[in-house]
Formats: structure tokens, sequence, C-alpha cells
């Protein structure tokens, strides 16, 4: 069995700021922290030089990602199509805090943020990232296409409905607004954007990726 590969946390925003040497400690700092901000890194020297600059200056941004598909499967898959904008969600527990966001699938341009909201789940997220995407695209009048890395949330939104099992509740009310919220958009509205699966064997982590655990 491969040893799992030891990583740092830096915390920009938390109960307190700094590298981390485990999950479990930089958990503890964001935890209960409204809009906390952190990131995994590999090696100490990274995560440290991370602390000195700006969180956005690293949220989605992954080191050199080399596939281990063949030259065949990555040949039969190709590349993926810029004319298009990558969302994703991030959760620290399930349920627990929850973002998502979406950005240009080529240069990584943050086009919408929410969160972080006090109870979610990734799927929940995924949900609401991509409604969030097609409603911008359907405003501006865009054929772009939208990436996600989350088959869930791909069925929920061809069937216009939110097939969670998290209960409502008091602290996930705000995200319970946005899900009915999104669901009436699904069955109020018409749109022709194309909604594809993100191959993240192929390409590495979306664009969208928050980078965390």
């Amino acid at each position: 069995m491969s040893k799992k590969k030891k990583k740092y946390y830096t915390v920009w925003k938390g109960h307190r700021t700094g590298v981390f040497e485990t999950w479990d400690d930089c958990k503890a700092q964001i935890t209960n922290f409204e809009g906390a901000h952190y990131k995994s890194f590999e090696t100490f020297v990274a995560a440290k030089e991370a602390l000195k600059r700006n969180y956005f200056d690293y949220i989605g941004k992954k080191t050199a990602f080399k596939s281990e598909l063949s030259v065949e499967q990555l040949k039969k898959i190709g590349l993926p199509n810029y004319n298009s904008i990558s969302v994703d969600a991030a959760s620290s527990g399930n349920p627990g805090k929850m973002e998502y966001r979406g950005v240009d699938t080529k240069s990584k341009k943050q086009l919408f943020i929410q969160g972080p909201f006090e109870e979610g789940t990734n799927n929940i997220g995924e949900f609401l990232a991509i409604v969030h995407g097609l409603a911008l695209l359907k405003k501006n009048n865009r054929n772009h296409i939208i990436y996600t890395d989350s088959k869930t949330a791909i069925s929920w939104v061809k069937k216009k409905t939110c097939n969670t099992k998290l209960e409502r509740n008091d602290k996930n009310k705000p995200v319970f607004d946005l899900v009915d919220r999104a669901i009436k958009w699904l069955k109020e509205n018409n749109y022709s954007t194309t909604i594809v699966k993100w191959e993240t064997k192929a390409w590495g982590e979306i664009p969208a990726d928050f980078g965390r655990k």
C-alpha cells in the first residue's frame, strides 16, 4: 500500500493564521469561522511562501498535471473546449461549511462565487454552481458550455430537482433558499447550454477547483 503524501495547509483567514502540518489542525482554524481562506500545498516551503501572498492568487491553481492515461486514451478524449465556464464546490465536512464558484475555463478568471455557507454538501454546491452558470450564460446570451466534475449534479439539473438527503434546519436555511430558487429557475426557463463532465483523469483538476483537502 502506497504511503499517503504529506500535505501542509496555509490558513490566510481563520481563528489562527499560519501554516499547519495536519488537516485536523487546519480544520480547527476554519470550523465556525465565516469566510475562512485556506489551501493545501505539497511542501512546507510552498505553504510558507503562499502565506506571504494573497489567497486569491492560489485558489484553483495547481502544479503541472501528468495524466496516467495512455496516449490512445488521451487522444480519444481530446482537449477541453475552452469556449466554456467551469464550476466547482468545496465543503469542509459532508455536511459542513460549503461554497461554490464558476470560472472561465481558459483564463481561470473568477466569474462568480457564493459562500461560504454554514451548512451544505458538496453535491448541493455543485448543483447550485451549475444553475448559477446556466442563468449567467442565458442572461448574457453566451453560447459557452459548462464543465462540472459532478455526475450527481448533472443528473439533478436534468431532472430539475435537488435530491439531497440533507434535512432542512435553521443552519442550512440560506442554502435551501438558493436550492428553491434554482429549482424554480430550471422549471421556468429554457436553455441551450450543454453541461459536460470534466475529464479529471485526462486534464487534471477542474479549473474552478478550490485546491483544498
